[in-house]
């Protein structure tokens, strides 16, 4: 399996074969100083939201839209701003353009690395927006603070996925997403404390304080090891054997080896990965390095993560009141993301994704209705206390549904499903995703709930169904399938065993010969 060339495949390529060894304390301990790079992403998520509700942080930067809020009036505005929003969003445009530079660095100086150049990046943005005193410093921060997620997204997910034992890879790259939650928890913890913090000056706390997440993984990537994939992929085979019979915890290592050494092969011999990818026998992976990421932010979860505070306020919560329902809905967060954490690699990928789907769907329907309900179309409604606290039952309902389907298998399912040869490129594809529809979703909810009204979670509700029929007819199933013989899952799907084969379909330049998109014509 090559980019551009023909490379014999292992004896064991397309089987589902255990590997022998296990989870190791060090590979444990590895995962989880690699996986705290989501608490810098996580912590962002939660802590951006609850800032940009807290009155000092907007009369200080956003006078004129704190003058509005002040006027009552159509709830379903009252946040509308573009400036407002691009403070939120900016991050997620650098993060996708960081996160194309970040695959060459993953590629060629390793995972751990691209980790540390996140980690000190984001350290920097966090002391521009801590001392920020104009909207110009505040944007840059967040630009810096982009950059570093980028490079943490784009590596982290990869590291874990190379690292794990087979039958505990799901669990252990969960772990990620576990740390994105947790530090959105954390993040609105801080935020409902330092809004009562007298002088309004708690808002620099809740930014300063993203320091912390990005010091833990800045530090501790410098005592990360190597992936064997990793060191085979830079020429380094010695180093990969000790690596693996290290990570696996037993000398016999010669099956994982073998599959590692012609993967690894095959990725040297790759020397446009970012055109190769594009080949015919690439096409199912690359379907869903976009695809999902896609999907997952069309969700709407980060209308809920990014903008709970601001949208339960809409909702009638006060200041208090909003930012301790943020702190409900990221706890079940929480909560949840640890059920996928310890049931992916038992009932499977596709499960929890079908599930996670229906129940998304139906509270994403419930809240539509109960906002529209009792909002209706002018906007102007007092709600009573049951009912407020019905929507956030609701909501709580829906994030869930999330936390142990798309938000970890959003992450994972990309990450293990990619040739080592194309790996990097194709973990940047689905950041770079990821990000540009986390930044159009950031940016336009604001606008689209003052003119869509309640009518824009039925629209989210919408993309549910479409993501979830994509899941039961496109998506085979991959608990189970050691990462090095993943080929083996496309070459019986249905559909995708028409792009999946063992010898080079191409002309030698990694361009398609015969055309394979649906709808195309064959040439």
């Amino acid at each position: 399996m090559a980019g551009g060339v023909a490379v014999a495949p292992s004896a064991s390529a397309g089987k589902r074969q255990d590997y022998p060894g296990g989870l190791t304390q060090f590979v444990f301990m590895a995962c989880t100083v690699a996986a705290t790079g989501g608490l810098i992403f996580g912590y962002d998520i939660g802590i951006s939201g609850g800032v940009t509700s807290m009155d000092p942080f907007l009369s200080r930067f956003f006078p004129s839209k704190q003058a509005e809020l002040l006027d009552g009036g159509n709830q379903y505005c009252k946040f509308d701003s573009q400036l407002l929003t691009l403070f939120t969003s900016s991050l997620y445009v650098s993060a996708l353009v960081a996160s194309l530079f970040a695959a060459s660095v993953t590629r060629a100086a390793g995972r751990k690395w691209s980790m540390f150049a996140g980690g000190v990046t984001f350290l920097a943005g966090c002391a521009l927006n801590g001392a920020a005193v104009n909207v110009a410093m505040l944007i840059l921060g967040r630009v810096l603070l982009g950059v570093g997620v980028g490079f943490a997204n784009q590596s982290v997910p990869v590291y874990l996925s190379e690292m794990a034992p087979m039958r505990m890879r799901g669990m252990l790259n969960n772990g990620f997403q576990l740390m994105i939650t947790l530090g959105i928890l954390l993040a609105n913890l801080i935020n409902y404390g330092t809004v009562k913090i007298a002088g309004g000056w708690g808002w620099r706390l809740s930014l300063g304080l993203a320091a912390v997440p990005a010091a833990i993984i800045t530090v501790g990537s410098l005592f990360l090891p190597d992936t064997p994939n990793s060191l085979l992929e830079r020429g380094r085979p010695e180093e990969a054997k000790r690596m693996l019979r290290r990570v696996r915890g037993t000398d016999d290592v010669a099956a994982e080896y073998d599959d590692l050494v012609a993967a690894g092969e095959a990725s040297r011999a790759v020397t446009h990965p970012w055109r190769d990818i594009r080949q015919r026998r690439y096409r199912p992976q690359l379907v869903m390095a976009v695809a999902i990421p896609l999907f997952q932010q069309l969700t709407g979860i980060n209308v809920i993560m990014f903008y709970a505070p601001v949208l339960f306020k809409t909702l009638g919560f006060g200041g208090t009141a909003s930012l301790m329902s943020a702190v409900i809905t990221g706890l079940v967060n929480l909560v949840s993301t640890l059920v996928s954490v310890f049931t992916v690699d038992r009932v499977g990928r596709r499960a929890l994704f079908l599930e996670g789907g229906a129940q998304m769907l139906a509270a994403q329907v419930a809240v539509g209705a109960l906002i529209g309900a009792k909002f209706g179309w002018s906007g102007v409604a007092t709600v009573p206390a049951g009912y407020a606290a019905a929507t956030v039952v609701v909501m709580c309902v829906y994030v869930a549904g999330f936390a142990w389907s798309w938000g970890p298998l959003g992450w994972l399912v990309p990450s293990e499903v990619m040739p080592l040869e194309v790996r990097p490129a194709g973990q940047s594809i689905t950041v770079a995703v990821n990000m540009l529809m986390t930044f159009a979703v950031a940016q336009a909810f604001l606008p689209m709930l003052c003119r869509l009204k309640f009518v824009l979670f039925f629209a989210f509700a919408a993309c549910v169904v479409v993501m979830t029929l994509f899941v039961a007819l496109f998506l085979p199933e991959t608990k189970g399938v050691p990462i090095e013989d993943m080929a083996g899952v496309w070459k019986t799907h249905w559909y995708w065993k028409r792009f999946v084969n063992d010898g080079d379909d191409t002309d030698g330049h990694g361009v398609d010969i015969e055309l394979g998109c649906v709808g195309e014509a064959k040439k």
